[in-house]
């Protein structure tokens, strides 16, 4: 009698059903999964260094939205910047103009408090998921945006920051008090008059018709303007840096 273990074709045939359905198995492993090599079974060298990689996609992910959300509040706070730069520049030019003698002060300096408001809504309004770098209280350092992923040729990982000094970009501290954290446009400069007396003032609160303002606490006015303005272009300067380098970077990572 002819059985299965001395019948060669019937032998050959399980072999190959049962290879089939080995095969068929791991195809639909792979279709269910998305993976080639989806157990270290298959294969233990590539399903570890497939499990890293995609480990570390899913960080390069994480990245990708942090960029994401950075990119908003630099853009944020870079456009209350400029815009602030536009109104200051402004305000520069009134108070020159008040230089001229006879010249209405009271109307100009209608004018220059119209600005003064302008600025403080630009800074209150430069806000973006509960940050504003334009206006807040007292000293916030460095803000740091994720920014990349890496791993060395040693398989050890890092992450990268790209990081911007609020402190330079601060435009009015926030609240009433006054302190060694001032603002751009809050910071308190004094003036002597040529009688000698000191006058105290900001660029966000300057009054031309103010008691004891003469013409050399408005030339004082004037330096204490295009100081602060030169500290915006630098802090706008910053924050367009910034952001260059965020637009850059998230290229790469998507």
């Amino acid at each position: 009698m002819t059985s299965i273990n001395t019948n060669t074709s019937a032998m050959t045939a399980l072999q190959s059903l049962s290879m089939i359905n080995s095969n068929l198995d791991q195809t639909q492993n792979r279709i269910s999964t998305g993976y080639r090599v989806g157990a270290a079974s298959d294969n233990a060298a590539y399903w570890s260094i497939a499990t890293t990689m995609r480990s570390d996609n899913k960080a390069l992910g994480a990245v990708e939205d942090a960029l994401g959300l950075g990119q908003a509040k630099v853009d944020t706070a870079y456009t209350g910047m400029t815009a602030a730069i536009d109104v200051v520049d402004e305000m520069k030019a009134k108070l020159v103009a008040a230089k001229e003698p006879g010249v209405d002060k009271a109307k100009i300096q209608s004018e220059i408090k119209e600005l003064q408001g302008q600025l403080t809504s630009i800074a209150t309004s430069a806000s973006f998921s509960g940050e504003n770098w334009l206006k807040f209280d007292g000293a916030t350092g460095t803000k740091s945006v994720v920014a990349s992923f890496n791993r060395s040729s040693t398989g050890t990982v890092s992450v990268g920051t790209i990081d911007i000094n609020a402190n330079a970009t601060k435009l009015f501290r926030n609240g009433a008090a006054a302190g060694v954290n001032d603002g751009i446009l809050d910071k308190e400069t004094t003036t002597a008059n040529a009688a000698a007396t000191n006058v105290t003032y900001t660029v966000s609160t300057l009054d031309i018709t103010a008691t004891n303002v003469d013409d050399t606490v408005l030339t004082g006015m004037i330096s204490a303007v295009d100081t602060a303005l030169k500290s915006m272009t630098t802090a706008g300067s910053t924050l367009g840096a910034a952001k260059s380098r965020m637009d850059i970077q998230s290229e790469f990572v998507s």
